[in-house]
């Protein structure tokens, strides 16, 4: 593996994506605004991606895929 700042920050940002992809769930329970639950939930899926995309930029294509495959409900019984 690389141990460069470049692999280091897109693993940051891999991983700091998470809990907003996680977060999208609670905000329906939020007591807010239907507006401001529409907004919240679209704002954290863009963060989310965005965060998550630009990581893997930066980690490479061939780290991406072989993660990926770990999250594919598929490929769980094969390992």
């Amino acid at each position: 593996m690389k141990s460069s700042l470049k692999f280091k920050i897109g693993l940051i940002l891999v991983i700091g994506s998470i809990p907003f992809f996680l977060a999208i769930p609670v905000v329906p329970f939020l007591k807010l605004g239907s507006g401001v639950k529409i907004t919240a939930s679209t704002v954290l899926l863009i963060i989310g991606e965005i965060m998550f995309w630009v990581g893997g930029l930066l980690l490479g294509k061939e780290l991406i895929t072989k993660y990926k495959s770990y999250f594919n409900p598929k490929n769980w019984k094969k390992q």
